[in-house]
């Protein structure tokens, strides 16, 4: 057990952790984003019936897929994290709300998994591990 407890003490990384979350958002959110954007003509039209006009279908799309190159860049990560966190809030609510938890039922169980994941990043930012200049966010000459 010892050997064990060593070893997590020696992977301990927050910054990686913060590096494989980003990854692995960025990598989904552009799948997801590029899969509306080249499918627009049938996306468009589900929008739509969820009361969205072609505008929001541009806005979610693009907000996933630029926000996964964000997120994968280190880049704006807080920023991207706001919009992406919305942008899953706002699916998890109008599109799989009624259909319950389970995302075997087409429920909100993944959406409000990248939600939360995105609003982690807000908490965090971009880690060590970046693109991202490291600017305070607490305002140091307010009173």
């Amino acid at each position: 057990m010892e050997k064990i407890h060593a070893l997590v003490h020696k992977l301990n990384n927050p910054d990686a952790g913060i590096l494989l979350l980003r990854l692995a958002l960025g990598i989904v959110f552009i799948y997801h984003g590029w899969a509306k954007i080249q499918g627009a003509e049938g996306m468009i039209p589900f929008f739509e019936s969820l009361g969205f006009n072609a505008f929001w279908f541009y806005v979610a799309s693009y907000t996933e897929f630029l926000g996964g190159i964000a997120l994968i860049l280190g880049l704006f990560v807080r920023y991207a994290g706001i919009l992406l966190t919305i942008t899953m809030a706002v699916a998890v609510v109008t599109v799989h709300w009624d259909m319950g938890f389970s995302l075997q039922q087409g429920g909100y169980e993944y959406a409000f998994a990248l939600m939360l994941a995105s609003a982690a990043l807000v908490a965090t930012g971009a880690g060590k591990y970046s693109f991202t200049k490291k600017v305070p966010m607490v305002c140091t000459d307010c009173n």
